[in-house]
């Protein structure tokens, strides 16, 4: 006896392979495209550019621009008018702007050799549609200038506004100079330069007689230009008061930064190499380093330090944390003193008890 709605044999196993199949061919409906050549949004929409200048595809750039110089005059909307019985796109002004902003999309597609390319192709491959849309934006929205020029050009400007206006790189200069002539009147390198100066016969020469002989005024000023000149040679001025180099210019420091960058990487992995795994003792400059990131203090704060303030660092053993600590309450202990002796601190803190800041007052202390 047969089993009423009883399945046929294999039905099972085709429903299968049709819930299998429907994704893809939904999926291929969703993205099927038209296999239109002419593309709205794109180039010249759905006209033809070639047939909008009225040119072959094999047309060279001259003939473009010929048949788009004669279009142009015709359609252009100030000198446009319209020709009895004339038919076409251009009958009003606003159908001749039309026409003339068409004509000169046109213009525009095809007298750029890789524009040209990339339309030709999209004639004869209508069926890339995406490809179209992606080379037809990214030509539209590339910038029209290289941008590394531009970089290069920006720093180069602002490197020589650095150096010509904003006199960084000048008043660097004049505090440069500022300190060699200061330290030109200090007994204890004035002395020094000029016995230096002896020993090497350069004073005798400011001082020469007969026909090079000079003025007592010239001699004084080339005898001060030897004594600072020596001491430009002699003393390394450390701080903000350093001799300034060509390469603090940001042009310099922007073409370095790659160096720097892996430099500094490189340190960082020997540093972690040698004193976090091999566990290594620090050296002098490791400490002074140590030292410095403790007291939070730049590299040019930390070198304008005398000598015998460092070796009290080390003496102290201050790249050692607890150390460091000690040190540091010490300091805050001492200064707290010498404000607490000091006048003018006693008679401020007595004027923010009596008077404050909010009220006005007359007193100019």
């Amino acid at each position: 006896m047969a089993i009423p709605f009883a399945p046929r044999r294999g039905a099972g196993a085709a429903k299968r392979r049709w819930f299998v199949l429907l994704p893809p061919l939904l999926l291929a409906l969703l993205l099927a495209r038209p296999a239109a050549a002419l593309v709205e949004g794109l180039y010249c929409g759905k006209r033809d550019c070639y047939e909008v200048l009225g040119v072959s595809r094999t047309a060279s750039k001259a003939e473009i621009a010929r048949a788009y110089r004669q279009l142009a005059r015709r359609y252009h909307p100030d000198r446009y008018r319209p020709e009895p019985g004339e038919e076409g796109p251009g009958r009003t002004p606003q159908s001749a702007e039309e026409a003339f902003l068409l004509v000169a999309t046109a213009y525009e597609t095809l007298k750029d050799e890789e524009t040209r390319k990339d339309y030709d192709y999209m004639l004869d491959h209508p069926e890339e549609y995406y490809r179209h849309y992606y080379h037809y934006y990214s030509r539209r929205l590339a910038p029209q200038v290289d941008v590394r020029a531009v970089i290069l050009v920006s720093v180069c400007a602002v490197s020589a506004f650095q150096v010509c206006a904003d006199a960084r790189f000048f008043s660097w200069w004049n505090s440069y100079d500022k300190t060699i002539s200061y330290l030109a009147t200090v007994p204890k390198y004035r002395i020094q330069a000029m016995e230096i100066a002896k020993q090497q016969g350069l004073l005798r020469k400011a001082k020469e007689k007969g026909r090079n002989r000079k003025s007592k005024e010239e001699v004084r000023d080339e005898e001060e230009n030897i004594i600072k000149n020596i001491i430009k040679s002699k003393i390394d001025i450390k701080g903000g008061y350093q001799k300034p180099q060509i390469r603090d210019l940001l042009l310099f420091q922007i073409l370095l930064a790659p160096f720097h960058l892996c430099s500094y990487i490189v340190w960082y992995c020997r540093w972690i190499y040698n004193f976090n795994i091999k566990g290594k003792e620090y050296g002098e400059e490791e400490r002074l380093y140590i030292i410095r990131k403790s007291m939070k203090m730049s590299k040019s704060q930390f070198d304008s330090l005398e000598d015998h303030q460092k070796e009290t660092f080390l003496k102290r053993e201050l790249w050692i944390k607890e150390n460091y600590e000690v040190y540091k309450q010490e300091q805050e202990e001492e200064l707290k003193k010498r404000l607490a002796n000091d006048p003018r601190w006693k008679r401020y803190r007595r004027w923010m008890k009596n008077e404050g800041p909010g009220r006005l007052t007359f007193v100019d202390d």
